[in-house]
């Protein structure tokens, strides 16, 4: 059983080559997969065909030439038996400087190839080559259940990717997503569905009420999506300033808001707060004083009242 390389009359263009970037559950879930892709990959590395037909021939000679062993490796995830690129670590953390930081931590957490004959192998010089000529992401969601900024793993994964070729390549590399579960299978652009999101669930008056309306829980959630904000900056230079603004009139500005979200979850109030100083702090958010001033007022409330300073 394999897959059959597509005549190249039949495809219609050049081989692309492409870099697999794997989820260590698909990693370790599908094993007879990855090895038919990257037997896949081996012949066409050694296909009778033309370099400048065959891009992925033209690399894997290239990589051969200086020495580089398993040079059609094309599938790469975390090291054997971990999980996550630790982005989301770090940026949940606030512990990070620049984005580049967080794409070089993607970079250091994909090294390692997997296949027939790799099982973990680290190969960061066929991860560089690929990651420099990459000019395109794209990323499936499989799932109506957890859109781009409802969980961290989105920007940690698919935005790191980003951040690392971009260092690579030096220039911007376009991100799309495609819906599988919809029939509409369009890419679509990391940007408008980052801001189609935001409008209809983070800063949508119904959305926000609704949450409010759940307590503690619901505070959570809201919590969430302000750190998954920082992140899609730090990672995709997602920097709109109407997002923060009516995030911050949303659930810091509206007294009534505001009290019913600290008396349900103080922490997950203190870290919405914590998120939007950060963002202005970052340069994601150009903010006027006097918002400023109000959210911290409020930042340092919420945080002496948790740490029991006030009654």
């Amino acid at each position: 059983v394999r897959y059959e390389l597509k005549p190249l009359v039949e495809v219609g263009h050049p081989r692309i080559d492409v870099l697999g970037n794997l989820s260590g559950i698909f990693r370790d879930s599908f094993v007879n997969i990855i090895e038919l892709l990257d037997d896949l990959f081996q012949r066409a590395a050694d296909a009778d065909e033309r370099e400048d037909q065959n891009f992925i021939k033209r690399h894997a000679l290239a990589l051969k030439a200086q020495g580089v062993e398993n040079a059609s490796a094309r599938l790469f995830s975390n090291p054997a038996g971990d999980f996550g690129s630790l982005v989301n670590d770090r940026v949940v953390d606030g512990n990070w400087e620049s984005g580049e930081e967080l794409g070089n931590t993607w970079q250091s957490r994909n090294v390692f190839s997997y296949g027939r004959e790799d099982k973990g192998q680290a190969r960061p010089e066929i991860l560089n080559t690929l990651l420099k000529t990459s000019d395109r992401i794209v990323q499936e969601i499989d799932s109506v259940e957890y859109g781009l900024t409802d969980i961290q793993e989105y920007y940690a994964n698919t935005g790191g990717l980003k951040k690392a070729a971009e260092k690579q390549s030096g220039k911007k590399v376009t991100t799309s997503f495609v819906e599988s579960f919809s029939k509409d299978t369009t890419p679509r652009n990391l940007d408008d569905l980052l801001r189609m999101e935001y409008r209809t669930k983070l800063v949508n008056p119904k959305w926000a009420q609704a949450m409010a309306n759940q307590g503690s829980g619901g505070a959570f959630e809201i919590s969430q999506r302000m750190t998954a904000l920082i992140g899609w900056g730090g990672t995709a230079n997602f920097t709109d300033d109407w997002v923060y603004d009516q995030a911050a009139d949303t659930y810091a500005l509206d007294a009534e808001m505001a009290d019913k979200l600290r008396k349900a979850n103080p922490e997950a109030f203190r870290n919405i707060l914590g998120r939007m100083l950060e963002a202005h702090g970052r340069g994601f958010w150009e903010a006027d004083a006097d918002k400023l001033d109000k959210l911290r007022q409020l930042y340092e409330l919420t945080d002496e009242e948790l740490e029991g300073v006030t009654v």
